[in-house]
């Protein structure tokens, strides 16, 4: 097939190498303009376009598809489909309705649950049992159009963002590559009015660890936001990020450490720290962390 492939984050990469692999002519690659990034703030091209590059594919890059322009040059790619992933930007009607075969959504959550811009980090952090994938097809509205193909999987008890990110996107790869070879035989499925979410962005206020919160609360906060933008809590002035965790037995004053292998008191139950970061410097295990950092039991972590 005649495939426009539009994506933007690393989660994209393995959908465009699986497009590739199964033989699809991918006539142009749609992703976000190189951004400033790094210490020296210089543009950097998305991993998408990296990898776009990288195997010799057209790349464009619009700051908008609402102009006569972009769309005209998008509908003249005369694609059969496009196939859709954490582009980052809204499709117009005209671009939905170019390809021969409209547009499909590879989506980060079991629709209705959990639209919108953070499915996975929504996921984890509301203690769902499972979540997986959906090949939506594109309408105008917000993640709002029927499914043609959906695979489940469960969320591990200690799994980060980051992790079932990396699952999420190795099986959306695999599910749009079934669902394009079974296209004429898939029939849409109209998304229920019950249940709708919707996963809004993370907001960097969300991360500041409350303590006083019950143990499984803290355990999804700290997983769902690793590893970024990253849990964290304050000791003596300095933003420690805690990327790891799991529930553990105990109990004490809110916030206080409970042993030397970081295991901290909550409003209910307690959590032990499995890694951890202090700003500006690389991610540790927590053997390697508390031998720098020393922190004794008794000490009690600010409550956010």
């Amino acid at each position: 097939m005649r495939v426009i492939f539009m994506g933007t984050p690393e989660f994209s990469v393995p959908v465009l190498d699986a497009l590739v692999l199964a033989g699809h002519d991918v006539v142009c690659v749609y992703c976000q303009p190189p951004r400033p990034a790094g210490r020296g703030k210089k543009d950097r091209a998305s991993p998408v376009q990296s990898r776009a590059e990288d195997l010799g594919l057209p790349v464009r890059h619009p700051v908008s598809l609402k102009t006569p322009e972009a769309q005209a040059e998008f509908a003249a790619l005369n694609a059969d489909i496009a196939v859709v992933v954490a582009y980052g930007l809204i499709l117009p009607q005209a671009i939905l309705d170019a390809p021969v075969q409209g547009c499909l959504n590879i989506h980060a959550s079991l629709l209705p649950r959990w639209r919108g811009a953070a499915p996975i980090h929504r996921a984890i952090m509301a203690g769902d049992a499972e979540t997986g994938i959906c090949i939506m097809q594109m309408e105008a509205g917000l993640d709002t159009g029927p499914v043609i193909l959906r695979e489940a999987t469960p969320i591990r008890a200690t799994e980060t963002t980051i992790q079932l990110h990396d699952r999420l996107s190795e099986m959306g790869a695999r599910l749009i590559v079934d669902a394009l070879a079974k296209l004429p035989d898939l029939a849409p499925e109209k998304q229920p009015e019950d249940g709708v979410t919707y996963a809004a962005k993370i907001d960097k206020s969300e991360a500041h660890i409350d303590w006083t919160k019950p143990a499984v609360e803290v355990d999804r906060l700290i997983r769902g936001l690793s590893p970024f933008p990253g849990a964290w809590f304050d000791l003596d002035g300095t933003r420690i990020k805690v990327l790891g965790s799991s529930l553990a037995a105990g109990s004490g004053a809110a916030g206080e450490v409970l042993d030397r292998n970081l295991r901290i008191a909550c409003g209910e139950g307690a959590v032990q720290l499995t890694r951890l970061q202090r700003a500006g410097k690389a991610a540790q295990d927590i053997d390697v962390f508390q031998q720098g950092a020393q922190i004794v039991p008794g000490t009690i972590l600010g409550k956010g």
